[in-house]
């Protein structure tokens, strides 16, 4: 590197680590399954491969709903018909056979590394909720909350009939929005005392007692709004917090609450996985264009997140549906939104959006196993680094200027590289 180089400095310091990356990914909803499956086979081996495959973007994580979502045709449960005292009724739906299962299965077999699956229910069968319904204000009655608990472990027995084992259960999506139901889609809200009666009574010590009991579970679900104050009461719970491996948060409030949030959890909790469960775009009213073909401005908006979030202790990032039509859906309550990957179906076509390729700075190169380590930030430049199970040293640079920038990277080991990053622009840098 010419000495006469100048630009803004960033100093890698490898000697200092934080915390050690699980992986990234997206969600294997209802919706997503109908759109990749609408595609001939060899299109939707392709639309896989590019996520999953060592040639894609090398996505290890996938979200994978217990029952519907508002990314499903309707509202259903395992057990929408009244079932207990054993929940002999309990039943995987068709949308598990036909578009779940399957799909994993083959993204299974494309990965190099495992797939690690996290299972998370949007809603109890209406009868077991205050008030009757999939969605709205309702909570769990409590005289259900062992056979809620037991749900979930028939829905792990039943993936495993298929082979397939869970890394992780989180303990329900979105608890807020059964609380303030803003949007009307399948939901189910607790109160942090609820919620921790539940865990430490009732799931914790029947998932651990289980043949199950690796998989671990993921509190919370929901926005940095409820943070930290949601997990300390979880954790002030002495039966709740034995069984508690890690908080789950969402990005759509991100934009009003300051990602120092996730330090504070850090701080108290330092044994605890941070993982970011969901995120997608166009989802706000003042969103008219909800898929928006091309768009550069949403890529950046993922990389400035996803760079936030990793400086911040977050272990994994995972997407929202892993495909979309070109509206945005299907959504039985026409909750349209952007994904990374969006079919046409009638072309028997996919587009990979820029958001895709913006994940796929992270996802493909910060391999499972790789330990953050310290950069001097600048005012400029967004930065994240990382030393690679390989030895690799990785750096993600994300330019929000509107002109080119020098910089400067000092690494002890390496002396200075030198790189012009074009303006809004995002770079991956590795180096051994």
């Amino acid at each position: 590197m010419d000495s006469q180089w100048t630009g803004d400095e960033i100093n890698v310091d490898a000697t200092i680590v934080y915390q050690t990356i699980h992986g990234f990914g997206g969600a294997f909803t209802d919706s997503a399954g109908i759109n990749i499956k609408s595609l001939s086979p060899n299109a939707q081996l392709n639309l896989l491969k590019s996520y999953f495959a060592d040639d894609g973007i090398k996505y290890n994580i996938g979200r994978v709903p217990i029952g519907g979502t508002d990314f499903s045709t309707h509202k259903y449960t395992y057990a929408d018909d009244r079932g207990i005292p054993d929940l002999n009724n309990f039943e995987l739906a068709t949308e598990d056979a036909d578009y779940k299962i399957p799909l994993i299965k083959t993204a299974m077999g494309l990965v190099s590394d495992k797939l690690n699956l996290i299972g998370t229910a949007w809603s109890a069968p209406p009868w077991m909720k205050t008030n009757n319904d999939y969605s709205g204000i309702g909570f769990l009655k409590s005289t259900f909350m062992d056979a809620w608990a037991e749900y979930h472990l028939k829905f792990l027995d039943a993936y495993r009939a298929q082979n397939m084992t869970f890394w992780a259960l989180t303990t329900g999506n979105e608890p807020l929005n059964g609380i303030f139901p803003v949007n009307r889609f399948n939901s189910m809200g607790w109160t942090p005392m609820s919620h921790r009666e539940w865990i430490g009574d009732h799931m914790g010590p029947r998932l651990k007692a289980s043949e199950h009991n690796n998989t671990l579970l993921f509190a919370i679900d929901d926005q940095r709004i409820v943070l930290p104050w949601w997990m300390k009461m979880l954790m002030s719970d002495k039966e709740c917090a034995k069984y508690v491996d890690g908080v789950a948060v969402h990005w759509y409030l991100d934009f009003i609450v300051p990602v120092k949030v996730l330090n504070e959890i850090h701080k108290d909790f330092s044994d605890k996985i941070i993982i970011n469960t969901e995120a997608s775009q166009g989802d706000k009213p003042w969103d008219f264009v909800k898929v928006q073909l091309g768009s550069w401005a949403r890529a950046e908006n993922y990389a400035n997140n996803i760079i936030d979030d990793l400086n911040h202790w977050v272990q994994g990032w995972v997407e929202w549906n892993l495909a979309l039509d070109m509206r945005g859906g299907p959504t039985w309550v026409s909750n349209f939104i952007d994904s990374p990957i969006i079919v046409d179906k009638t072309k028997d076509e996919f587009y990979k959006q820029p958001m895709f390729y913006a994940i796929g700075h992270f996802s493909k190169f910060i391999s499972r196993g790789s330990t953050r380590i310290k950069l001097t930030q600048t005012s400029v430049i967004k930065s994240v680094g990382f030393r690679r199970p390989d030895g690799a040293i990785v750096i993600v640079l994300y330019n929000r200027r509107n002109k080119p920038v020098n910089i400067s990277i000092r690494d002890p080991e390496r002396a200075v590289i030198g790189l012009i990053l074009q303006k809004q622009s995002i770079n991956t840098l590795i180096y051994w």
